[in-house]
């Protein structure tokens, strides 16, 4: 049989070829960091890591991570209800409860998992998920392991979302879920409207802060700074992995009553090996340092202000945002990925993105700035887009 599934699998991938959309993993050889080297021996900028904050190898996090491996050990070889939890790990739940002002956390191997754990203990086939078109991928596979019944609205659109939530007043429970930044557009999703309508028409409100925490807001907590309302989002998920440090692990912080359910039902928690504690203790290290400055955030805001800036002005396609996602709309597949081999081989890191990471038709690059990056680099790779941009016709 699998000599038969084999010749399957060739024609798919040489498909996926041909129509410009196969993955290439680049390989890296150093720390992240504003500037790394590849396998080639290249040393490149980076605009395409998650590393919001630049703290991806902050000698502060490091000292943190080898303090927790001496004190605890490599690894706990265990869930967390066996025996599986550490004082660490109940340290962090409490640093990143107080730090998003919430009640209680709940901590994951990945912000994957607490995606994908939260729906289904929660909400049953009486229930109602009404979800943002442009949701994460963890989200959606969430949804799909609940019973709950599925609404879905236009991107950010709050008359949509109004329509669905009358649809949904049938339903006993109403769960409206969004992401805090949508990763592929770099937008803020309105949720101060979405929490009105939420109160208007009794339902819940859950937001993903992977892509906004440590980066929306003056102190980087999140969109409940943004818009200022702590105390009315009833839960949030997040990782540790983007703007927290850049490892791995996910989080799951709001009311106390869902956290105690999550921690009896979820089953990536019940079923998954606990953090190391060297990632946990890097994070309670991280959440003390964003809780005593905001010097990164206002360096990040800076950054991407003087970015967008200057792209729009040689002649770009960027999407609005009000993050540190500036999206470079180039629409064909072919074309981001030529354009990203080229800005390669201009000493800039990006990746190309399109189908089905994106809809088809809406490539792009996807540049991601850093509170790493010093303006010379910000320089150099605004000349090189704007080089390779009109070598590859895509400006004038």
């Amino acid at each position: 049989m699998y000599g038969q599934f084999k010749d399957h699998l060739i024609k798919e991938l040489n498909d996926i070829r041909e129509a410009g959309l196969y993955k290439d993993e680049r390989i890296i050889v150093s720390p992240q960091g504003a500037e790394i080297e590849l396998e080639s021996g290249q040393r490149v900028l980076n605009f395409c890591a998650n590393n919001y904050l630049g703290l991806s190898n902050h000698p502060e996090l490091v000292k943190a991570a080898k303090e927790g491996l001496d004190t605890h050990g490599y690894g706990m070889s265990s869930v967390r209800f066996i025996c599986g939890t550490t004082d660490l790990h109940k340290t962090l739940e409490r640093k990143i409860a107080k730090f998003f002002g919430t009640e209680d956390t709940i901590l994951y191997a990945a912000a994957f998992d607490a995606n994908g754990g939260v729906f289904e203990p929660l909400l049953t086939e009486e229930d109602a998920i009404i979800s943002d078109s442009l949701n994460h991928a963890s989200i959606i596979d969430g949804v799909r392991l609940c019973k709950a019944q599925r609404y879905r609205y236009p991107n950010a659109d709050m008359a949509g979302l109004e329509e669905e939530l009358k649809k949904a007043q049938k339903n006993r429970f109403r769960l409206i879920v969004t992401d805090g930044v949508f990763s592929m557009d770099g937008n803020v999703a309105p949720v101060d409207k979405m929490v009105e309508l939420a109160e208007k028409y009794d339902a819940m409100v859950m937001v993903d802060e992977s892509h906004s925490a440590g980066v929306v807001g003056h102190s980087g907590r999140g969109v409940s700074e943004h818009f200022d309302i702590f105390g009315r989002i009833d839960l949030i998920t997040g990782t540790l992995g983007k703007s927290f440090g850049g490892a791995i692990g996910g989080f799951t912080t709001g009311r106390k009553e869902i956290i105690e359910m999550l921690r009896q039902r979820s089953r990536p928690y019940l079923f998954s090996n606990s953090l190391p504690p060297m990632v946990v203790n890097a994070g309670i290290r991280m959440i003390d340092m964003m809780s005593e400055t905001n010097e990164l955030q206002d360096k990040l805001h800076a950054n991407t202000d003087y970015f967008m800036e200057k792209m729009q002005t040689a002649g770009f396609d960027i999407k609005p945002t009000q993050s540190a996602i500036c999206a470079v709309m180039l629409y064909d597949a072919k074309v981001a990925q030529e354009m990203a081999a080229r800005l390669l081989d201009e000493g800039i890191y990006v990746i190309g993105f399109y189908y089905p990471v994106v809809p088809k038709g809406l490539a792009r690059i996807r540049v991601q700035l850093s509170a790493a990056h010093k303006q010379e680099h910000l320089d150099k790779a605004i000349i090189a887009f704007t080089k390779v941009g009109k070598e590859l016709g895509v400006i004038k």
